[in-house]
């Protein structure tokens, strides 16, 4: 897709100004053959990465590049994340015909959503909305809304920001309204763990803060035992910062052609972060949420921490009851 060939390119730009070469080499996932089909239905994990992930393992390439919602909480033996670079903006956006935000869509209006947390977090904000699978890249999902398919769609903001499609959005959701995927937004470079000179390479991309949330994030989504398509939501930043949930643009940021090259910040030793889960019925009919705070320096114990929160309100009753639909 245009954003995956963006996104490898940007971590391309990166490398090739500190000095090394690099070749992009295009591979088709399994998520990418199956056009029309579900994903929730598939019952296949990392279906954006598998290919991937076998060609890196075989010494084809030296490094993949993924969205790291797309990631697996488990990786296979002998891969590891070498780098996560700064986070862009990790909330959902509503795009509608009309320009309509979602309090002002008709009763009764379609609304394109490419996950089940999206569709449980839209249906629990408005009952009275039809809440419907959508496929497809995001040219595409934009096609099929201007066609008439769909009254609106749901999408993330990083995919049209990279795109430079920014211009279309109508709404962005606060993290509070829809809660983001665990990992939306941020990019995972994924290497063979031991490969000194390529996570050597990679290590200047790495952003201390944004690691640190993500991994709050995915092991709060481990503890549940979700995969990235269950109606599991979590969102971690600096304490105090949700409302700004995303790497602002720093001041004196160089630009590349893909955008800004942001400056890893590192982590201060008393820094904090505060990690909010959600879990949603599918229809919308109960959410549960939590919400906490800790060191910035034991992200998988804050992750754990807000799990243990969201399965006392009753997540395990509601994830069970979504794999039965």
């Amino acid at each position: 897709s245009k954003l995956a060939l963006w996104q490898a390119g940007w971590v391309q730009d990166q490398l090739a100004a500190q000095g090394h070469e690099v070749e992009i080499k295009v591979i088709k996932t399994t998520g990418d053959k199956l056009p029309n089909e579900s994903l929730t239905q598939s019952g296949t994990k990392g279906l954006f990465i598998k290919e991937i992930e076998e060609a890196l393992a075989a010494k084809e390439i030296d490094l993949a590049v993924h969205s790291l919602k797309d990631l697996p909480t488990e990786q296979p033996p002998g891969l590891g994340v070498a780098a996560v670079p700064s986070r862009a903006d990790a909330r959902d956006v509503l795009i509608s015909s009309g320009a309509k935000p979602l309090c002002a869509l008709p009763s009764g209006s379609r609304v394109g959503t490419g996950s089940l947390r999206r569709q449980s977090q839209l249906r629990a904000l408005r009952r009275d909305l039809e809440a419907v699978p959508v496929r497809g890249n995001v040219d595409t999902r934009l096609r099929k809304l201007e066609r008439g398919e769909y009254d609106a769609l749901v999408l993330a903001a990083a995919g049209l920001d990279r795109l430079g499609l920014s211009e279309r959005v109508t709404q962005y959701f606060s993290v509070s309204e829809m809660c983001p995927a665990v990992g939306q937004g941020a990019l995972a470079i994924e290497t063979r763990t031991g490969d000194e000179r390529i996570e050597q390479a990679v290590m200047p991309l790495d952003d201390p803060r944004t690691r640190a949330a993500v991994r709050a994030e995915r092991a709060l989504l481990r503890c549940l035992g979700g995969g990235c398509q269950a109606p599991i939501a979590a969102h971690a930043s600096r304490a105090g910062s949700h409302a700004c949930p995303f790497a602002p643009l720093r001041a004196g940021s160089e630009r590349s052609e893909r955008g800004t090259v942001f400056v890893p910040w590192d982590l201060r030793a008393d820094e904090k972060l505060e990690l909010l889960g959600v879990v949603a019925a599918l229809d919308g009919s109960r959410v549960v949420r939590a919400a906490a705070a800790a060191p910035a320096d034991d992200p998988e114990g804050l992750g754990a921490m807000v799990a243990q929160e969201l399965l006392k309100q009753g997540a395990r009753e509601i994830l069970r009851s979504a794999q039965t639909q």
